[in-house]
């Protein structure tokens, strides 16, 4: 007597649920722990799950609900990063199962013990990351490993994984311009006046920028408070092509997403070594279709970069990479010791930008000349124009007017800013401790004061300076302002003024 094996029970299923809650580039499920169909402790213990439902796949770090009023026994919930990426509405049936362990990983061991990787390698890993295969923690192996040592083949590779991992633009022109700095000095919001006149010269420039991390402004949160930024590729195209110039957000067109997911690991990590800034900057460039590209470098006692020494090496390795990849590369290396310009947060530094760009005489010296000689070297790119005249066309652009035409059409263009964004009404004048003058001032205290006070996510938030290095002071004399909306935020920042308020009086 022969005898039948039991057919495999049909998997059950599960009715997905939004829950509202913001997991920053982290895909994040819940399941209640008295599920009936399935044992979350097995799911527990493998962190990851792959939910699926026909062609729609994702895979999510797992948690365990006890709580049966936030979710149902017979529901699965996915945070808002994790729904918007799966693409299917609230009570739709879905599975779950174990997900399996990326293969690449092997790739990230065999770095960790200190093998150089090949380009499929670096290729597998990057493409999982961005698929969300991997946890914070297998990201965080793979960049401290990666920031022990990469070879220049290994950062050649690692650049084109990420600029292929996503969204890639072309441009229907020979010449496509592009501008980055690489940050940590406040204030330094010259891509809003580079670009207009670079467009108003006829020159295509679409700038991507980045919203803030850690800082207390992104171009992207400045250029939102004058127009929309979130463009999608077809808009951003439109743009471009009746303005010549944009000023958008990155992250709405999918450019380098493994990127994005990378950076949100690194900076609470402090892991920010040449090799992976290089490769994260020129992937975005790549992505975004650019043909040249300016590169500001700031150096000063309290940048990113603090040396010359540094400063040459990262041009360097920005001119190799950018070579092997087809890109025409312009490194600007500008001295910093303070911030640029005097206001620190979107709303104040968008204000003076507007201020240079009408020419107003209270505008801030410091960020016209510097605008006025980043936009004269990427001016130099033209092929038209004559060899040293690009300084001298950003001056006549940004005095005739032209410059602030072509900001109004890339506004108009974009879209005006849905809502009117106003300084921080809660507000206290810093002073000065000593009498003698400002020796110097510590960007990184600044652009930490002006996050703790609500930048960027309070548009009015931020701090207005009111002296700057070789100005005279007395004791008691006000040195900045702090802008805050929020009562908490005000207290932060106010209580970490006042145990070091970031001058030096001498």
């Amino acid at each position: 007597m022969s005898t039948r094996e039991p057919e495999p029970a049909a998997p059950a299923r599960l009715k997905l649920r939004r829950i509202g809650i913001d997991t920053y580039r982290e895909n994040v499920a819940f399941l209640a722990r008295r599920c009936p169909h399935y044992r979350p402790e097995d799911f527990q213990a493998l962190a990851k799950i792959e939910l699926l439902a026909n062609s729609h796949r994702i895979i999510a770090s797992i948690n365990i609900v006890d709580d049966e009023r936030l979710l149902a026994t017979d529901e699965i919930g996915l945070a808002d990063q994790a729904f918007r990426q799966f693409g299917l509405q609230e009570g739709a049936e879905i599975r779950i199962r174990p997900a399996a362990p990326p293969a690449s990983l092997d790739a990230v061991r065999a770095k960790i013990h200190g093998h150089t990787l090949t380009p499929g390698e670096i290729e597998a890993i990057i493409r999982d990351i961005a698929a969300s295969r991997y946890s914070k923690t297998e990201i965080a192996a793979f960049l401290i490993a990666c920031g022990g040592f990469l070879t220049t083949d290994e950062i050649l590779s690692l650049t084109l994984a990420m600029a292929g991992a996503g969204t890639r633009l072309s441009w229907p022109e020979p010449v496509v311009l592009d501008k980055h700095c690489i940050g940590g000095i406040p204030g330094n919001r010259t891509s809003m006046i580079v670009v207009p006149i670079v467009a108003a010269h006829g020159l295509p420039m679409p700038k991507t920028s980045s919203r803030a991390i850690t800082s207390p402004a992104g171009t992207a949160d400045t250029m939102e408070v004058l127009a929309r930024v979130d463009l999608g590729i077809a808009e951003m195209q439109r743009v471009v092509q009746h303005a010549r110039g944009c000023l958008v957000w990155g992250g709405h067109v999918n450019l380098s997403p493994a990127d994005d997911i990378l950076i949100a690991v690194e900076r609470p990590l402090g892991v920010d070594t040449p090799e992976q800034m290089v490769a994260s900057i020129l992937s975005k460039k790549i992505a975004a279709g650019s043909t040249h590209l300016l590169v500001d470098i700031p150096m000063g006692p309290s940048a990113k970069v603090r040396s010359h020494t540094e400063a040459v090496r990262l041009r360097k390795l920005f001119e190799h990479i950018g070579a092997r990849v087809g890109l025409e590369i312009d490194v600007a290396i500008t001295e910093t010791r303070e911030p640029i310009g005097r206001g620190i947060g979107p709303v104040l530094e968008a204000r003076e930008v507007m201020a240079v760009l009408r020419g107003e005489p209270t505008a801030p010296a410091d960020l016209r000349e510097k605008s006025l000689l980043l936009a004269g070297r990427i001016l130099e790119f033209d092929p038209a124009l004559r060899g040293g005249q690009g300084e001298a066309r950003a001056r006549e652009l940004l005095a005739s007017g032209a410059a602030l035409s072509a900001m109004e059409r890339i506004i108009e263009a974009q879209g005006p800013a849905t809502h009117r964004f106003e300084l921080g009404s809660l507000t206290r004048e810093i002073t000065a401790d000593a009498a003698g003058v400002v020796a110097a001032i510590d960007c990184y205290r600044l652009a930490r004061i002006a996050r703790l006070a609500g930048a960027p996510l309070d548009k009015g938030a931020g701090i207005d300076l009111l002296r700057k290095v070789g100005d005279s002071v007395r004791r008691g004399d006000p040195l900045y302002r702090i802008h805050a909306c929020v009562a908490a935020d005000f207290g932060f920042a106010t209580e970490f003024a006042g145990t070091d308020h970031g001058y030096r009086i001498a």
